[in-house]
């Protein structure tokens, strides 16, 4: 049987790259999203391009505890060994702690941090019944970095590096490996109006491969922390 890939937040972006990444390496996958019509267009896409895969999506919004018990139900469902999670959701808003508005840090604390903490809960005890698996969360370059306008994102990315950290101490012991992403600018639609020329943003491809690489070396090694910027620099 292959194995088995979920990824939160996969519809489109970095989750996306990441699914079609696996996939092409022999990966079935399962993802969630927001919208349910970007996940018919990408089932439509991958079936398409994997006919020999196992495609499975659910419509749930990771940052409210509820759903993710819905989408980790559905997943135990599959009655699959979970060999790799991709703790991709999440979302950014510029502004400034002192500026921005009533609610801000509330609303990216569960959608960039909480959605990791509860759907790696949810999802851990069938990887530590294998004793095996691996977790790549999905932080930033703000995570280490504090710059102008980052305001509650990156109060949010710094946290989130340090679950990554948290729990790779734990699941030591269980063989689980445990990977921090932190990628610079990447095109993506987050970037969608902003008028920089592509060449100063990394391509999502580069963040899949980095990521499949990083889980393809041997168990008796991990990569704790994936840092990629763009080549001309931060933007």
């Amino acid at each position: 049987m292959n194995k088995l890939i979920v990824v939160t937040g996969g519809s489109k972006g970095i989750g996306r790259f990441i699914i079609e990444k696996f996939m092409a390496n022999g990966f079935d996958a399962v993802t969630c999203a927001r919208k349910k019509d970007e996940l018919i267009t990408l089932e439509k896409a991958l079936n398409s391009r994997f006919p020999d895969r196992k495609f499975y999506y659910q419509v749930a919004d990771v940052s409210i505890p509820d759903e993710v018990k819905k989408f980790a139900g559905f997943v135990h469902s599959l009655n699959r060994s979970i060999d790799v999670l991709v703790n991709n959701a999440g979302y950014f808003v510029p502004g400034s702690i002192a500026e921005e508005p009533e609610g801000t840090l509330a609303n990216m604390m569960n959608a960039n941090l909480f959605s990791a903490y509860h759907v790696t809960r949810a999802i851990l005890p069938a990887m530590k019944k294998n004793r095996s698996g691996h977790i790549f969360n999905m932080c930033s370059i703000a995570s280490i970095k504090a710059y102008a306008n980052g305001g509650s994102y990156a109060i949010t990315k710094f946290a989130l590096l340090g679950l990554s950290k948290c729990l790779r101490e734990e699941l030591k012991e269980w063989g689980i490996r445990v990977t921090a992403v932190l990628p610079g600018a990447t095109r993506t639609a987050s970037w969608d109006g902003v008028n920089l020329p592509d060449e100063r943003f990394m391509k999502p491809e580069d963040v899949a491969d980095m990521v499949y690489a990083s889980w393809a070396i041997s168990g008796r090694s991990v990569v704790e922390e994936i840092v990629i910027r763009p080549q001309l620099g931060d933007i």
